[in-house]
């Protein structure tokens, strides 16, 4: 038995924690769902490792060694994922602050407070690595099986990466809450976290439709001109990507920084992790004090007013914020290639229609929960003086309308030069985000907006039904697009996924 408040005890603690908030998050409590999620999970590492199989040998066929043109492409991909590492620990340590419910507990208890914050640091480094070894994991195995052992060492180069990216996180989250406070901290660094896990992807991709007017991340990568600007061999720029081929030489160094700036960050601001996590606990009782309104009440119809109930909550709560901004960011390289490409032939368009097609699935399905299911005041609304009807009509309403707003920009510009893609486009935004927003419908339930990370337990059934429907209506759209009668296809199986959602979804009065 571990020494009660030591290191280790802490680290116990806070790993029975992750697991059961993993496990419940996975698995809604119910074991049956986890014999299916375990049955799940070893398809998809087949898949994975299969998929991995045929990217890695086609690299091997051309040979893999320290050249530059290798070099380039770890680096630049490193990079890419690097960015999501960073977002995901961002989130991880402002949940630490904000989103514990035993902070008042231990932090009056006589446990020393700079072990807590050394071991939920950790805990957040720690998480952020299985992540990272998830992903990557299947082209990593495969690496080792057909080049060598000389590849486990881009484990330890996760590892060191996903320390800095904790202790990255921690200094980002500790001159917040220096600069802005408590009350701010929590939302701006959920918007940070966004930005950052989509804002290197984002550029890159940019990057390559300016230059090579094509849709492609990799591309700017494999091009010869970014090859020629990049630093000579000898350069530490480098070092990561020969750790990952095995050079322990380079790994040392790349270890040394990612652990040492993690024990860094600790020891510096430990001693303040008690004086910031109480400041959090006055939040929700701040954000309550709101000043009253400076307009003059105005009557309108109970539809309206319950429209305009929803978008003042989307408005107010921060981690929604933060949770769809990455979605919309992942517009601005349609609405680039839409600008850089404006006048030419109509075909250069059609890679944009799935993509905003699926943005506006995703974004309708997220919305529709919150409008539908995530209603805290839920007995208070269902015993208005308003029909059922009319109040799911409002909530629907309001969603689209969101969606609409932030899409009609973009379909517009597209109008101005191709005004049919433009038709198809905005038809299949509109089927697609209609069929995740009924989708939610069908299989809503009573929750808090609190639990939206968590909203995908509710039903794994809505969840993949709504995905399958995106897609196809994100595959109609594409084909229409290219004038081919092959779009009957993906719309005629999207249309059966709905059915087959309606057939399954709960029994209502």
């Amino acid at each position: 038995m571990a020494q009660p408040a030591s290191i280790t005890w802490f680290a116990r603690h806070e790993l029975g924690l992750a697991w059961r908030d993993w496990a419940a998050m996975m698995t809604g409590g119910r074991r049956t769902r986890g014999m299916v999620l375990g049955a799940i999970l070893i398809v998809a590492a087949l898949i994975m490792h299969l998929i991995a199989y045929g990217i890695v040998s086609s690299w091997l066929a051309t040979g893999i060694g320290p050249d530059k043109p290798t070099l380039v492409m770890l680096t630049g991909g490193g990079l890419l994922f690097w960015s999501v590492m960073l977002s995901q620990a961002l989130e991880s340590v402002t949940r630490v602050y904000y989103a514990r419910a035993d902070l008042d507990l231990i932090l009056s208890s006589p446990a020393s407070a700079k072990r807590l914050f050394a071991v939920r640091t950790g805990a957040v480094a720690l998480t952020t690595f299985a992540m990272a070894c998830l992903l990557t994991s299947p082209l990593i195995d495969v690496l080792v099986l057909l080049d060598g052992p000389r590849w486990l060492a881009a484990f330890g180069v996760l590892g060191a990466i996903s320390a800095l990216s904790a202790a990255i996180a921690v200094a980002v989250t500790i001159a917040l809450f220096h600069t802005v406070g408590a009350k701010r901290t929590r939302l701006i660094a959920q918007i940070i976290a966004a930005i950052v896990g989509a804002g290197f992807i984002i550029g890159i991709q940019a990057a390559a439709i300016i230059y090579y007017g094509k849709f492609s991340r990799f591309t700017l990568l494999q091009s010869s001109d970014v090859i020629k600007v990049t630093p000579d061999l000898t350069s530490f720029v480098w070092l990561p990507a020969r750790a990952a081929m095995g050079d322990l030489s380079a790994l040392l160094p790349v270890a040394l920084l990612g652990f040492g700036a993690l024990a860094a960050v600790i020891a510096v601001t430990a001693s303040s992790y008690g004086h910031h996590a109480i400041s959090t606990a006055s939040v929700s009782h701040i954000r309550t004090e709101r000043r009253p309104a400076t307009r003059a009440f105005k009557s309108g119809s109970p539809k309206h007013v319950l429209r305009l109930k929803e978008w003042k909550l989307l408005q107010r709560d921060p981690w929604l914020l933060s949770q769809t901004l990455m979605q919309i960011l992942y517009l601005a390289p349609p609405a680039l290639m839409l600008w850089i490409n404006y006048g030419e032939h109509s075909g250069a368009y059609v890679v944009v229609v799935p993509v905003l097609v699926m943005a506006a699935g995703q974004l309708a399905g997220g919305l529709a929960w919150l409008a539908i299911s995530g209603e805290d005041a839920h007995d208070l609304v269902v015993t208005a003086p308003v029909s059922a009807r009319m109040i799911l009509t409002a909530k629907i309403e309001a969603v689209l309308t969101i969606i609409a707003i932030i899409l009609l920009p973009l379909i517009a510009l597209l109008a101005l030069s191709s005004p049919q893609i433009a038709l198809v486009t905005a038809v299949c935004a509109l089927l697609s985000a209609g069929s995740a927003t009924a989708i939610q419908l069908w299989f809503r339930v009573v929750a808090r907006r609190a639990m939206f990370r968590r909203r995908q337990v509710a039903s794994r059934a809505a969840t993949l039904s709504e995905a399958f429907a995106s897609i196809m209506w994100a595959g109609t759209g594409a084909l229409w697009a290219s004038s081919s009668w092959l779009a009957l296809a993906p719309a005629i199986l999207a249309i059966l996924v709905l059915g087959f959602a309606k057939l399954i979804s709960p029994r209502r009065d």
